[in-house]
């Protein structure tokens, strides 16, 4: 291990830069759909339903690109891939200002979730688990925080620059900065594996012979559990990890606590504005947001110190209990209660699952088995906002029955993760 003298491990400059990066691009896809929902269902060629369907594309879209985003990555330099995929979302979103025909919205989405597949979480992801093995809880939690500071940011500059531009003029501009927020930042800084720049993982000065799956990680017994690390080769491949139950446990479970989660945060809103003003509504849904930020670094704290299995269940269960209290919708402080827990488990539950599969199958074939994962999970997400949405209109136009839909979900992802067993040692 490098000493205090030592410089700073070049890993960590890789993880500040993925933060900034993840900010630019979850900040001007994921969270402004709210911001393109609103101002295209505004067109008379459109409404919220053809726009709403159009963001449930930008997700599909994603998921599937992602398996080719796998082999690229795998294959050859990331950043090459994250700068291919910054063009392409930064064309798209531009794109958005000028689309008249559903047909042309609609493959402006395709080619939006394409590019944000491409430059954001799985070449991002991939980056981090070469860089570390004993610090990629924290590593990841770091990285992942861009994740919420794009929404916290990026979000409300974007609300100022279309009101005061109006959408014509602002897309083109917020495409235009996802371009060169992402690109330059992708050849200074990235950097392939600590390998390619003759390093070992977490600044090690010689091979470890034991390497734990996680510092401090304890196995259900109590005992620290350990397995050989060769750095060749490091994990399974994909075939071998969907022979196992936890694949399957950990990929279908969170179609479900994406479900929850995503259809959660589209209709924060919604669910505030039954008890608040516009003013306060503003306000409350940044709980969230914030919630996230400080949940995910606290997690990235935890998970180094205890089993992140148990960790992992215990966010699960978080997740539907904070649903539950943001669904009984009593008053303003259960509303702030629960956007604050349900925030937190955001934060976690998203860093989680890239570090799970790391954790249990190596890094050998990550990006690919993330990919799938990633995948099944998009499933969820685009069919979260939907469904809870549906609830919505089918209860008058009020929000508890689609909360306790979404806790449903998330009770469900957990019982199919538990489903899967402990994580595999390989």
């Amino acid at each position: 291990m490098t000493d205090s003298n030592s410089p700073l491990f070049y890993g960590w400059k890789i993880v500040f830069a993925i933060l900034a990066q993840l900010t630019i691009t979850s900040g001007l896809s994921f969270y402004n759909h709210a911001i393109y929902l609103t101002e295209l269902a505004a067109n008379p060629n459109f409404d919220v339903q053809t726009a709403s369907f159009a963001v449930s594309l930008f997700f599909l879209s994603g998921g599937i690109t992602g398996l080719w985003v796998a082999k690229w990555v795998q294959d050859y330099d990331p950043k090459i891939c994250i700068s291919a995929g910054a063009i392409i979302s930064g064309f798209a979103l531009s794109s958005l200002a000028f689309v008249q025909e559903i047909w042309q919205l609609y493959l402006a989405f395709i080619f939006f979730g394409a590019g944000f597949s491409a430059s954001a979480l799985i070449p991002a992801t991939t980056l981090v688990t070469r860089w570390f093995h004993r610090k990629r809880a924290m590593a990841l939690s770091i990285a992942s925080t861009g994740l919420s500071l794009g929404g916290v940011v990026l979000t409300p500059l974007c609300v100022l620059l279309v009101k005061s531009l109006s959408f014509e003029l602002a897309a083109p501009l917020m495409g235009l900065l996802y371009m060169v927020g992402v690109i330059p930042i992708a050849w200074i800084w990235l950097r392939a594996s600590p390998e390619s720049m003759g390093l070992l993982p977490d600044g090690e000065e010689s091979p470890p012979i034991l390497a734990p799956l996680n510092t401090e990680q304890r196995s259900e017994d109590g005992k620290a559990a350990a397995v050989s690390r060769d750095l060749g080769s490091d994990g399974i491949t994909f075939k071998q990890a969907r022979g196992t139950r936890f694949f399957w446990g950990i990929s279908i479970g969170y179609i479900f606590l994406m479900m929850a989660q995503v259809g959660g945060i589209a209709h924060q809103y919604g669910l505030a504005r039954e008890l608040l003003s516009e003013s306060q509504t503003a306000m409350a849904i940044a709980i969230l947001p914030i919630a996230s930020i400080v949940g995910r670094l606290i997690g990235g704290w935890l998970v180094d110190r205890m089993s992140i299995r148990l960790f992992s269940i215990g966010m699960m269960i978080l997740q539907g209990v904070s649903l539950s209290v943001l669904a009984l919708g009593m008053n303003v402080l259960t509303l702030c209660l629960g956007l604050a827990l349900f925030g937190a488990t955001v934060g976690n539950l998203l860093m989680l699952q890239p570090l799970l599969i790391a954790e249990a199958f190596g890094i050998r074939e990550y990006a690919r088995i993330f990919a799938v994962a990633n995948l099944m999970s998009s499933w969820g997400t685009a069919a979260g906002p939907a469904v809870l949405g549906l609830a919505v209109a089918a209860n008058a136009n009020l929000y508890s029955l689609s909360y306790w839909i979404a806790a449903t979900a998330g009770v469900v992802g957990l019982i199919l993760f538990l489903s899967g067993g402990k994580l595999r040692e390989f």
